[in-house]
């Protein structure tokens, strides 16, 4: 009867959404308790309390994914309402349109070619390679994206949300180091490498560079959702 109940207690979706919100609200507990150190970033350790449900209680990614996916489908309108913030700093976004414009590009293209490049070096196969070169943008485009040019949605997501975290847990000392402070040049480049989980880091810091940094993800991710297919095409990996 215990065995029954607890795969009834594993396959029910309420179980992913309960294991999800539990994780990330003790993750973010630890990292106030850290004063918000990089390492504590919240992501990071509620990924790790994830796996751990996962493995203690023998739960399957398809059961754990019942009730995530509802959490999943939030991703969209959570990165649509970045438009909110950057609004407010609409006057500095009229100033550097161009070169804005032309970073966002340059990041955009140097993501996708130097994931799938390291990987083609090391030997990765073709559908690694696509999922590999979508890194770099929020996990719905990336998945989509995998999906359709012969990649695999779920390595894809694997791949942006490891890019997300060591992005946000590096940026903001790397800056700091660099004797950088604009706060739209942190925005963008951590927008563009880290996408969403290095944009809900720099918001911490800064509403202004969380700003820029959604702006900067969600280029990007039109950016490569057009480019990306023409790429995949022209070297035959799909």
């Amino acid at each position: 009867m215990s065995g029954a109940i607890s795969q009834t207690v594993l396959d029910s979706p309420l179980t992913g959404i309960f294991v999800t919100l539990l994780a990330y609200r003790l993750a973010l507990a630890a990292n106030r308790r850290c004063d918000g150190h990089p390492l504590s970033n919240p992501v990071l350790l509620g990924v790790l309390l994830v796996l751990g449900w996962l493995w203690l209680s023998g739960s399957s990614y398809q059961q754990y994914m019942n009730g995530a996916r509802f959490i999943q489908l939030m991703l969209g309108p959570a990165t649509v309402a970045l438009a909110v913030p950057l609004y407010g700093n609409l006057a500095r976004l009229k100033r550097a349109v161009m070169p804005l414009s032309v970073s966002i590009c340059v990041g955009g293209l140097t993501g996708m070619l130097s994931a799938a490049g390291l990987g083609w070096w090391l030997g990765l196969d073709a559908p690694v390679l696509v999922s590999l070169a979508t890194r770099a943008v929020t996990t719905p485009i990336a998945m989509s994206l995998a999906g359709s040019l012969g990649g695999a949605p779920e390595l894809a997501a694997m791949f942006v949300i490891v890019s997300g975290i060591v992005g946000a847990v590096i940026a903001p000392p790397l800056f700091k180091l660099l004797g950088w402070h604009d706060d739209m040049l942190l925005g963008v480049a951590t927008g563009v490498s880290a996408h969403g989980i290095g944009t809900a880091r720099v918001f911490h810091l800064s509403e202004a560079a969380g700003a820029f940094a959604g702006l900067a993800m969600g280029l990007n991710g039109v950016f490569t959702a057009m480019l990306l297919p023409w790429l995949v095409r022209w070297v035959h990996l799909g």
